[in-house]
């Protein structure tokens, strides 16, 4: 037989042992669990659902609200070393994000690094919603931007680059291999990079902290949170945006 109680008897049961727990001194002794396992066969609460279902219609209006339509079905797998899926988000962080680092410390974000496992879906063609955005970006990650010298650039993040040889989002940053997975040219902004010169990399805070294995970024002299998500820049990229037709392009490419 299986037991449970509804929301009602667990706040009676609280108020009744706190009311106990005021006359008498008592000590936890042990702790015992069973599995409730929950189910069709439970009953549901009247009272919450009517409760609850102002606002779950509410949510769901502004998940399901078209913001943007895509020309195509865009994937994370569509290309070897960078993706149209992928340099939209990375162009989308640079664009939203830069104003607000500007803002705040007067110095502009040069480039974006983001990952590759954190395209969750799809972006399938037609009509794109809030709700397309939760599903390619699921995750509650805050856009960080850190300060990094061109020498830790070279050796760490374009290094990573270079051995992984995956698609992770980049935005403002060129890197060309060749036949031997060599690197052949690197640039930020179109410029080559500068050893002691300190640059302003946008990711997210999963991957500042070790994401992907992305060690790198910690050695980087100061870190700023944006307190912006990931999630938001591209929902307001969107909003901003009729239809997108991003494209796979030479950011991050290999030549024979």
């Amino acid at each position: 037989m299986r037991y449970y109680m509804n929301y009602k008897q667990f706040f009676l049961g609280l108020i009744a042992l706190s009311l106990v727990a005021c006359k008498k001194d008592y000590h936890l002794d042990k702790i015992e669990g069973k599995r409730l396992e929950i189910n069709d066969s439970l009953v549901s609460d009247e009272d919450l659902d009517a409760f609850i279902k102002p606002f779950r219609e509410h949510v769901n209006s502004d998940l399901d609200s078209v913001i943007a339509y895509a020309v195509d079905t865009y994937t994370k797998n569509d290309g070897d070393l960078n993706t149209a899926i992928g340099n939209f988000l990375a162009d989308a962080v640079l664009e939203q994000a830069n104003p607000i680092y500007q803002s705040r410390t007067g110095n502009s974000i040069n480039m974006v690094l983001l990952n590759h496992g954190g395209i969750r879906a799809i972006i399938s063609k037609g009509n794109l919603t809030t709700r397309t955005a939760f599903e390619v970006m699921p995750f509650e990650n805050t856009i960080v931007v850190v300060e990094m010298k061109g020498k830790l650039i070279k050796d760490g993040l374009i290094r990573y680059l270079q051995k992984a040889k995956r698609a992770h989002p980049i935005s403002n940053l060129k890197v060309v291999l060749n036949d031997k997975d060599s690197i052949v040219e690197t640039s930020i902004n179109g410029m080559s990079i500068k050893d002691e010169q300190t640059y302003h990399v946008a990711t997210i805070d999963y991957v500042y902290y070790g994401g992907d294995r992305m060690h790198f970024f910690k050695k980087g002299d100061s870190l700023h949170v944006l307190e912006y998500k990931l999630r938001n820049a591209l929902i307001d990229k969107l909003k901003k945006m009729d239809t997108i037709r991003p494209v796979i392009d030479d950011r991050f490419i290999k030549i024979n």
